[in-house]
């Protein structure tokens, strides 16, 4: 606006001024003669100058007609063009809040849509692949599109490897998974993400010394929570043990144990995953000599609860130790639960009743859903079908 009024302020200024100077030039000789060819043009000064001024004014309106015109033409066309890019925008963001609320086939269908922006085109892949895969609806298709490429990789990061690859293990394509991996393996020490993905694929390929070697580097991570850590640990440690005893022997498996760290050792999941193994081959002696240096010290009710669980088939040394600990410790709950089991382990029935009918006696309760189990167990063996049944009873109400 303040553009045309200082155009037509402009034009204004040049009309009166050649109204000023046109009465001086009236009485002046001064002509204009334009030839073409043959033919000539005279004309003075006075109205060149006017027709000029008419010329420069048809100019300007010509110019503001197509310029309008121009800013019409430019905004239908942005307008046209941008209709599609909100669109798509819209699906991406409904698709997102499909996602979060599970709803997986409109997530899927949605974010497939929005793909055609070229800023939301990976990230909107891998979550149609991820929304497809909860489906069981194949997520190939949309896999494919999800640029894996190295120098892709290094510039946008590795978010589109990392969901391929936890795609392919749900749907235990493995080699896909593994090739994927190798391909960027020189990541794994940095991002832990990869890292974690890799043990994950180790456990599942049933490479535990693989997984045991980057265990190494999981455990220098603060990314990974103990229980997570542990998980692992027990997993990979049991899957070794195995292996050594089914394709060596026993005094293999002894040496194994022996060149390993006192560190680890002494790691509970890798403790617990030892002696498991040991008592399920009925190796009752390295089982024993396990046990017992962690019962004369003050396990956790939570180690002592991991160890009710073991097969243990020749108990009396650890019942003898563990009567001790309760010759000090009457009425610590703990060692009665334990001392049942054991005694139950070893079908010593009225033993493992007298200790879990005392902890049962305890206030506050300190049993829990196994307790009862084993309880109902012992007395059923001994033909006391009655009393197991109110156990039982009071099992389903807990």
């Amino acid at each position: 606006m303040k553009r045309l009024i200082l155009i037509i302020c402009l034009v204004l200024l040049g009309v009166l001024t050649a109204i000023a100077v046109g009465p001086m030039l009236i009485d002046g000789k001064g002509y204009i003669t334009v030839v073409s060819g043959d033919t000539a043009y005279q004309t003075t000064l006075l109205s060149a100058v006017y027709l000029l001024t008419a010329l420069f004014l048809v100019l300007l309106a010509v110019l503001f007609v197509l310029r309008g015109g121009l800013r019409f033409s430019l905004g239908g066309w942005h307008k046209l063009t941008r209709a599609s890019q909100r669109r798509a925008l819209r699906n991406f963001n409904k698709g997102i809040t499909a996602y979060a609320i599970d709803d997986y086939s409109q997530a899927e269908q949605l974010l497939a849509k929005s793909a055609q922006l070229p800023q939301f085109e990976q990230t909107a892949y891998l979550l149609a692949a991820s929304a497809a895969d909860k489906q069981d609806s194949g997520s190939s298709h949309y896999l494919e599109r999800v640029n894996t490429d190295k120098q892709f990789i290094k510039n946008a990061g590795l978010e589109g490897v990392l969901v391929k690859v936890k795609i392919f293990i749900g749907q235990e394509q493995y080699g896909k998974a593994r090739q994927l991996i190798d391909t960027y393996h020189k990541y794994i020490g940095h991002d832990a993400r990869l890292l974690a993905l890799e043990i994950d694929l180790c456990l599942v390929e049933q490479r535990f010394s693989a997984a045991i070697e980057q265990l190494k580097a999981a455990r220098k991570q603060k990314t990974f929570n103990k229980e997570r850590l542990s998980s692992w640990e027990q997993k990979a440690f049991t899957g070794i043990f195995n292996d050594t005893i089914s394709q060596a022997d026993q005094n293999a498996l002894f040496a194994y144990w022996q060149k390993l760290p006192k560190k680890i050792q002494q790691s509970e999941p890798v403790l617990l995953a030892y002696c498991r193994v040991l008592a399920e081959n009925k190796l009752n002696e390295a089982l024993t000599a396990q046990l017992l240096p962690v019962l004369k010290k003050a396990p956790s009710a939570e180690l002592l609860r991991a160890f009710q669980a073991l097969p243990v088939h020749q108990a009396d040394a650890l019942i003898a130790q563990v009567q001790k600990q309760l010759g000090k410790h009457q009425q610590e709950a703990k060692w009665l639960s334990y001392l049942g089991h054991l005694a139950c382990n070893s079908e010593q029935w009225q033993m493992a009743e007298r200790a879990f009918n005392s902890l049962l006696a305890l206030e506050p309760v300190s049993y829990d859903a196994s307790d009862l189990e084993a309880l109902a167990h012992v007395l059923s063996k001994q033909g006391k079908f009655e009393q197991a049944t109110k156990i039982l009873t009071r099992r389903l109400k807990m």
